[in-house]
């Protein structure tokens, strides 16, 4: 992929604001797409549904996942793309604002390459999209598809 795009799967505006704020904050100049339920990132990364005409059939860089999606779930989601070859590599950041347990084993069961719990504090908000978008643009070597 020539472009390094972040796909954030976010109900949530306002965190959908602070975190495309971080981003811009921390001169993270890549794309940022945003959907706003499960099936919808579904459609996006399959290009299927209102994303049917969508150019090409690259992948993001990485997608922040949140798990309390409307429709299908973020760990829905996330099985489904570990399912499928075209995106089982794909990297997956569950961002949350969830603290159980459960939902973090989950996570890790169902393959994602990490989970990070969304602070509540602006500050450590930006601090924490930050790091994610500079590693996972910058720093991350990304799996090539064969």
């Amino acid at each position: 992929m020539s472009e390094r795009v972040i796909l954030l799967v976010e109900d949530n505006p306002q965190d959908e604001l602070l975190t495309l704020r971080a981003l811009t904050r921390a001169r993270v100049a890549n794309r940022v797409d945003v959907v706003r339920d499960g099936q919808q990132a579904l459609d996006y990364l399959f290009g299927e549904g209102e994303f049917a005409d969508r150019p090409g059939p690259a992948l993001p860089t990485v997608v922040l996942l949140d798990i309390g999606l409307p429709r299908l779930t973020g760990l829905e989601v996330l099985s489904r793309l570990r399912a499928d070859a075209r995106t089982r590599l794909l990297p997956v950041v569950i961002l949350t604002s969830s603290d159980e347990d459960s939902d973090r084993m989950a996570s890790y069961e169902g393959g994602a390459n990490s989970f990070v719990r969304k602070p509540l504090a602006f500050g450590d908000f930006a601090e924490t999209v930050a790091r994610l978008g500079v590693y996972w643009l910058a720093t991350n070597e990304p799996c090539q598809a064969r």
